[in-house]
């Protein structure tokens, strides 16, 4: 018994004697494949993704974002959904309607459009993608409006009503919805 708890011990012995123990500490073994938390820094999103029982008529594969329950929902087979938290448009900019994903883009570009410079001049005309811009690490666009489901890079938002219409998620949440949908896939947005 002593010899299986003898290596484990060890090894995080040493590893804490690495560099007084700075190692240790700064470590996140997800940082290893690329997606730990400095890949999406903003952090944990304060309203957590869960699979549950939804009674909605909408096919498997809609998104349904409830706008204000601050919910997206990605409908699943019998009659479940994933619900994850999101934030949406302050008021006089949330709105509704039917659309669907017309692009998807990973660590997107951001120009602001022109109604949004109108209002907030102060706003960089053109953005690349990465870390600080606040697309986020993944986007995906809904028809020929202005708005897209996003990233963000301030987690603190979730939940809230803060945008200019477009739905903000944090960057583990909208990068695990992008990797389930399509381009093509409907979006049902609820206003009510």
């Amino acid at each position: 018994m002593i010899r299986f708890f003898a290596a484990p011990i060890a090894a995080i012995a040493l590893l804490s004697a690495t560099a007084g123990g700075a190692f240790a500490e700064g470590f996140d073994s997800r940082e290893i494949m690329g997606f730990g938390p400095s890949f999406f820094r903003g952090g944990a999103s304060p309203i957590p993704r869960t699979t549950i029982m939804y009674n909605g008529n909408y096919a498997p594969g809609t998104i349904v974002v409830n706008t204000s329950e601050r919910r997206l929902y990605l409908v699943l087979q019998n009659g479940q959904a994933l619900r994850y938290g999101i934030g949406v448009g302050r008021d006089g900019f949330r709105w509704g309607g039917v659309h669907r994903i017309t692009a998807k883009k990973e660590w997107p570009d951001w120009t602001p459009p022109s109604q949004m410079l109108a209002r907030r001049p102060d706003l960089p005309r053109h953005m690349k993608g990465g870390i600080e811009n606040p697309l986020g690490a993944r986007a995906m666009y809904l028809g020929s409006t202005l708005y897209r489901i996003h990233g963000s890079n301030e987690p603190e938002t979730i939940g809230q009503a803060v945008s200019s219409g477009c739905f903000r998620m944090t960057n583990e949440d909208v990068s695990d919805l992008y990797s389930r949908v399509s381009v093509g896939t409907k979006v049902v947005v609820l206003n009510n």
